[in-house]
């Protein structure tokens, strides 16, 4: 299993907490890019939606969104906004061709093993339509390793993220760095990065 049993507890836990901590997404310049880059009533995966707050606001940008999310309470909270299909999903579960026009990855992946990083971008390239867009949110840095309250996590560099990016049929359009809090209350850099699928 490519998600980590005690990261899924420490939602399961936090989950009501971590509803309240974490910006809206109409203050996410990410999600607004993102959102500006699709066609019309375009078909989106929200993968580790959380509470499902990005997956509310594409619903409500006229998109149909199905939220994936490995904590059954983070998918009770996103399977209570209008326009969003949740379902409970690791990221080994994410399969089929061609069924997305976007992906948005924010920030989910990070509690993924290293060594599967490779498969789940594969799975999730393929996934996506030619030239779907594809957004991913990860923590900079190097190696693995625990928070002060039990999630897994997983760092990149950003050369390496594009790297990771191009080496699964997706080609890197724009990237931004920055520094935020988490729900540990450690600030850690981080690097966002929207890209295209191949044709």
């Amino acid at each position: 299993m490519s998600q980590d049993d005690e990261t899924i507890r420490v939602y399961s836990a936090e989950a009501d907490r971590y509803a309240k901590v974490f910006t809206p997404p109409e203050n996410d310049p990410a999600l607004m890019a993102f959102l500006e880059s699709l066609s019309p009533n375009s078909a989106l995966l929200d993968l580790g939606c959380g509470p499902g707050f990005a997956a509310a606001y594409m619903a409500k940008a006229g998109h149909s969104v199905t939220a994936t999310d490995a904590t059954p309470e983070m998918v009770e909270m996103a399977a209570a906004h209008p326009g969003v299909t949740a379902e409970l999903a690791t990221f080994d579960d994410i399969s089929g061709t061609d069924i997305y026009d976007g992906i948005w990855a924010n920030f989910c992946l990070l509690h993924a093993p290293r060594a599967d990083l490779p498969k789940h971008l594969s799975a999730l390239s393929k996934a996506l339509k030619p030239r779907g867009l594809f957004h991913i949110g990860m923590k900079t840095g190097a190696g693995e390793k625990r928070d002060s309250i039990g999630r897994l996590y997983t760092y990149v560099t950003e050369d390496e993220l594009r790297g990771l990016l191009r080496d699964a049929g997706l080609t890197s359009l724009d990237s931004h760095t920055g520094a935020d809090p988490g729900l540990d209350g450690t600030v850690a850099p981080w690097v966002t990065m929207l890209a295209r699928a191949d044709a």
